[in-house]
């Protein structure tokens, strides 16, 4: 059996976790936050392209952080889980914006060690290649956790939602992480050398 939520389509996919802030404007979108929280309750962000696509993410309303005087809104989010949508009005019932009956995915959360250990070591090697300077070692990291910083286009954003095993989502990434990694490198190495540029240089000499 579905649920029924307000649906708000974006040119981005969310994921279970995030926390996304949003500016809202719109008089449809102005009127959904109200109705959510009057009803205590949560909406879906579906991914829009170029055409409205089949999944989304469940996000709970946080807070509105700031209200303005012509009743435009910035407002916090989370996101918590993905969804296939079933069926979509726009708009629903009496109601300026859409909204929809929509299926919650599984999630099973369970990897092994190994590759647990594998995504970590290259997540480790590209966050430092970006100069992040985060302790992995000292948070609870997941698949969606850092799934944003890590180049992926949104159709491949898109696809990792669509994922139900942790284990499979892990294996993307790690094997994304082993594509990109060359690819940043030689952007840094790029980089260096136009720093360098105008300067002088120490040489190895050469045995030959």
């Amino acid at each position: 059996m579905g649920t029924t939520i307000p649906l708000f389509p974006l040119k981005l996919v969310a994921f279970p976790g995030e926390n996304l802030n949003l500016h809202i404007f719109e008089p449809r979108y102005k009127q959904l936050v109200k109705d959510c929280i009057g009803e205590n309750s949560g909406f879906g962000i579906c991914v829009y392209t170029d055409r409205l696509l089949s999944h989304g993410t469940v996000v709970k309303l946080l807070e509105v952080y700031k209200e303005y005087d012509d009743g435009r809104m910035d407002i916090k989010t989370r996101g918590v889980r993905p969804f296939r949508i079933v069926t979509f009005e726009n708009p629903i019932g009496d109601r300026l914006y859409a909204g929809g009956e929509v299926e919650l995915l599984e999630n099973d959360e369970k990897v092994s060690n190994d590759l647990y250990e594998e995504f970590i070591f290259y997540l480790k090697k590209m966050l430092k290649l970006l100069h992040a300077e985060v302790d992995l070692d000292a948070r609870v990291i997941d698949s969606f956790t850092f799934a944003h910083q890590l180049g992926l286009k949104i159709e491949e954003e898109y696809q990792l939602l669509l994922m139900e095993k942790e284990t499979d989502r892990m294996e993307f990434l790690t094997g994304h992480l082993k594509k990109m990694l060359p690819v940043v490198r030689g952007i840094e190495k790029a980089r260096e050398r136009i720093k360098m540029n105008g300067h002088f240089r120490s040489l190895d000499p050469l045995d030959f």
